[in-house]
């Protein structure tokens, strides 16, 4: 159905069109430029840059670029798409889903404005991919509000096509707090341990795996020990145990273990879509083994480890940190003080003579560089500036460049463009988008 929308204005007697807004509402799907009952688009302002001017690394400029004011904690984004999704408040505890065109800064469809579940909070936002499309999903955890539904818990997922907001509702009844991730087709949720719940973005379909349903890997008991889903992989679940992982009805981590490393010893740290960073005992006997671990990018849909680097033994938190950031293309891979050039089979650990790690890399694009800081605990704190000095890492050199102190990082790259988050005296959220000149 469309609406048009005209507001007109006395002016000196004459009467003047003044606005006219084109609203279209299409089965619960986003609309291009909408403003409906809830207020006009509020577009980026990009005609002369950014009204914030952050201390940003040299390659980017801040005199041209986009800015977005009072979005919610979270963003995504489809690189394929060239979109970033963000959420604002709307009234009355109800949360519209905006997009903008990351390379304009212009605005792009919208969604309809919804109420999660009680208590209200700014719903969690993430991107997922299947079958060459991209989505991007909100979701949020509590009773429902209205009064009429039983008093259960459940998890509301809104499901948007990247590409023209056409939306999709899923409500899974869950018990306890969830976890929810997107690091394969799906969206994963679990409960920390090994009951989970898949959500195809496709179709709507929710497939359930209670914990006495899982399989263990033949002989490895230390598999049946602290048993907890990681992620999702093209091929399945990933799970792992005390020790050792795992893809549920595929590959398992003792028979992909990398060349020189305990293969009984495997412990996954982080997954990302396509990958899985895993920790390893170094051979016993190895000359470092005492020492020394070794961090290892695997192939999430086969296992097969795809580049290896040994590092002391740094603070480790599974499915914490190290935290891995993988470039939009997939060439790169950083997790704290480690770097991975995926193409060129190379890796690095950024350390101390003694084993103290240098630096937390937080951010990678795909030019080769990676943004971090000395110092910072994780990534997030990389990001808030609060981790010591800001750091520039090349992959073609492998050299690290200090940048001035108060320099903001990139949380990330696409369409060359450079996304940026400051938090002002009022506290709002500015997202700035700045693109790269050099």
């Amino acid at each position: 159905m469309r609406q048009r929308i005209v507001r007109l204005a006395l002016v000196g007697g004459v009467l003047v069109l003044a606005l006219l807004l084109l609203l279209t509402t299409c089965g619960g799907g986003g609309s291009e430029g909408a403003g409906g009952e809830d207020g006009p688009e509020k577009p980026a302002r990009r005609s002369a840059g950014p009204a914030t001017q952050l201390d940003v690394p040299p390659e980017y400029t801040t005199r041209r670029g986009w800015e977005v004011v009072g979005a919610g904690p979270d963003y995504a984004l489809s690189h394929t798409t060239g979109r970033l999704a963000y959420l604002e408040e709307v009234s009355g505890h109800r949360y519209r889903l905006r997009t903008l065109d990351t390379e304009t800064g212009r605005a792009g469809w919208s969604g309809e404005a919804w109420r999660p579940p009680e208590p209200p909070g700014f719903p969690k936002l993430l991107t997922v991919a299947k079958d060459d499309r991209q989505f991007f999903v909100t979701w949020s955890f509590g009773k429902a509000g209205d009064g009429l539904t039983p008093s259960g818990t459940f998890v509301s997922l809104d499901v948007y096509d990247a590409v023209d907001g056409e939306r999709r509702r899923v409500e899974v009844p869950w018990t306890g707090a969830p976890t929810v991730t997107a690091t394969g087709p799906g969206v994963l949720i679990s409960d920390g341990r090994a009951n989970s719940a898949v959500v195809d973005p496709v179709s709507g379909e929710v497939s359930r795996i209670a914990a006495s349903a899982v399989a263990y890997p033949k002989g490895c008991t230390a598999c049946k020990q602290l048993t907890e889903v990681r992620g999702q992989t093209a091929k399945g679940l990933l799970l792992s145990g005390a020790r050792e992982f795992w893809v549920r009805g595929g590959w398992y981590s003792r028979r992909t273990a990398p060349k020189g490393a305990d293969p009984a010893t495997g412990v996954p740290t982080s997954v990302a879509p396509g990958l899985i960073l895993a920790k390893w005992q170094l051979a016993q006997g190895a000359k470092r083994a005492a020492t020394h671990q070794m961090w290892t990018v695997h192939d999430a849909g086969s296992g097969k480890p795809l580049v290896s680097v040994e590092c002391h033994t740094p603070a480790m938190e599974p499915g914490r940190y190290p935290q891995a950031v993988v470039s939009p293309s997939g060439g790169y891979l950083v997790a704290g003080n480690l770097a991975f050039d995926l193409e060129a089979k190379k890796g690095f650990c950024f350390e101390e003579e003694g084993g103290a790690a240098g630096l937390t890399l937080a951010s990678v694009t795909d030019g080769g560089s990676a943004y971090g800081a000395t110092t910072a605990r994780d990534a997030d704190e990389a990001l808030d500036g609060e981790g010591g000095g800001p750091v520039r890492m090349s992959f073609t050199t492998w050299g690290v460049d200090t940048l001035p102190p108060n320099t903001r990082l990139p949380e990330a790259e696409t369409s060359g463009v450079g996304i940026f988050r400051w938090t002002d005296r009022e506290d709002r959220l500015h997202l700035l988008g700045y693109p790269r000149v050099g």
